[in-house]
């Protein structure tokens, strides 16, 4: 059985959009900014991009509240880009370090309330289940769910996650559960595999150029509780 190749679905999407000469709308939901550094860096180009701000599998309202700031930062960062193009800055000036051109769109930003009792709930009997495992799978659909609600609500013309650029996370499966939110909420869901074509690698460039913070766990307390027993041997 062939694999999807989600990334070239995505392109083939982008192409035909450009065919018609449209700037559709995009909400793009957002776990960190780290993750979101690339896709918003090539998502921009084609697309009129909100980034939308909900993981109640944050746990700790200190590091929700740490990486919804760093989040912003970083859109604040891609704004000022846009922003001096279009006060008459040269484009290869404004974007000096970046893989993007005069066509980079403006950023918006939604936050959904901090709901991480939802999370917990949604989880409650999991709790000692490996990372990666079923927990994730019910997690990842929570915040798909809520996005696509979202989008449908704003009249959006796709959805879909930054949580797809991670070497940790399987594309097939959060494709999968996009697709089914999207018939569920009656929006199109854009498929995505960020890692690819080296989306990974250059997540990283950007984390380090925009000196953003980068965790070492996925946000909620049995990932950091994991994550600690490793490096402790525990």
């Amino acid at each position: 059985m062939n694999r999807r190749n989600y990334s070239k679905e995505a392109e083939s999407i982008i192409q035909r959009e450009l065919q018609d000469h449209k700037v559709p709308r995009l909400l793009l939901h957002s776990c960190c900014a780290p993750c979101s550094s690339h896709c918003l860096e090539y998502l921009r180009e084609y697309f009129d991009v909100t980034v939308f701000y909900y993981n109640p599998n944050i746990t700790e309202q200190e590091e929700y509240e740490y990486r919804k700031r760093e989040e912003q930062r970083l859109i604040r960062a891609y704004n000022e880009q846009v922003l001096a193009i279009q006060a008459g800055t040269p484009p290869e000036e404004a974007l000096a370090g970046m893989h993007s051109t005069a066509d980079a769109r403006l950023i918006k930003m939604i936050e959904a309330p901090y709901d991480p009792e939802r999370y917990l709930a949604a989880v409650k009997g999991m709790e000692d289940l490996p990372e990666g495992g079923d927990r994730c799978t019910v997690c990842f659909g929570l915040r798909l769910q809520r996005t696509a609600e979202e989008a449908a609500a704003g009249g959006y013309d796709y959805f879909t996650t930054t949580l797809t650029i991670s070497p940790l996370k399987d594309a097939e499966r959060l494709n999968r559960i996009g697709e089914a939110m999207a018939e569920k909420a009656g929006v199109a869901w854009l498929p995505s595999d960020f890692k690819k074509k080296e989306g990974y690698k250059r997540s990283i460039e950007l984390s380090k150029q925009f000196d953003l913070y980068r965790q070492n766990y996925c946000g909620c307390v049995f990932s950091r509780r994991g994550q600690e027993s490793a490096q402790t041997g525990k």
